[in-house]
């Protein structure tokens, strides 16, 4: 019996090591309390973020380093679609989504970007990616004036910063988006059948 116990008290004292480290197991990228520095942060490094929250972390202090001074981040739980807001050098208000995907973003991305603009009172807004666009996502973006910065962009921003050439940097930043100018009455639009005869029988 006793060296039943003996062995139950040896066999908790191994789980209790095993749990305590990987429960202690530092974490890859970026730890918390670490701030990020903008002026080491590579695209590799940006990859390598175990989510958005670094990425939003990064582009914050990466605007005020570029003299956006009134930059400020979102409430995450509720941010009503931005993640991010800056004044241009236009004087003029943007809302920002950050978005760090490993695949090519949605619509949604445009869709929640856009609906935020009234509510931060901004003119302006933007997607800024680690990725590429749907098509889908790019149309809809064109039709609603919302810039969308893709991967290739954002090294160029990343690199220019680095470089010094700081203006050159806002000027990628503050684009003009693509837009789509094509008359309303000429824009083909699909309807859906089923819910325009549902109406007609009801009238």
């Amino acid at each position: 019996m006793t060296k039943m116990i003996i062995l139950l008290v040896i066999l908790a004292i191994i789980t209790a090591v095993f749990v305590f480290k990987v429960l202690s197991r530092k974490k890859s990228y970026p730890p918390q309390s670490i701030v990020i520095d903008p002026l080491k942060i590579t695209i590799q490094d940006i990859d390598r973020m175990e989510d958005g929250t670094g990425f939003v972390e990064y582009l914050y202090r990466l605007f005020l380093a570029m003299g956006y001074s009134d930059a400020y981040k979102t409430r995450g739980g509720r941010d009503f679609g931005s993640d991010l807001v800056f004044t241009d050098g236009e004087g003029v208000r943007n809302v920002v989504q950050a978005k760090r995907y490993s695949y090519p973003v949605g619509l949604g991305a445009v869709q929640e970007i856009y609906s935020s603009m009234r509510y931060y009172r901004a003119k302006k807004s933007m997607v800024i990616s680690s990725n590429q666009y749907t098509s889908v996502c790019e149309e809809l973006a064109s039709y609603n004036a919302v810039r969308l910065h893709s991967r290739s962009d954002l090294i160029e921003i990343i690199n220019f910063f680095k470089s010094g050439q700081i203006d050159k940097a806002k000027d990628i930043l503050e684009s003009e988006p693509r837009i789509i100018l094509d008359s309303w009455d000429n824009k083909a639009i699909k309807k859906d059948f089923k819910v325009e005869k549902r109406w007609a029988a009801k009238k």
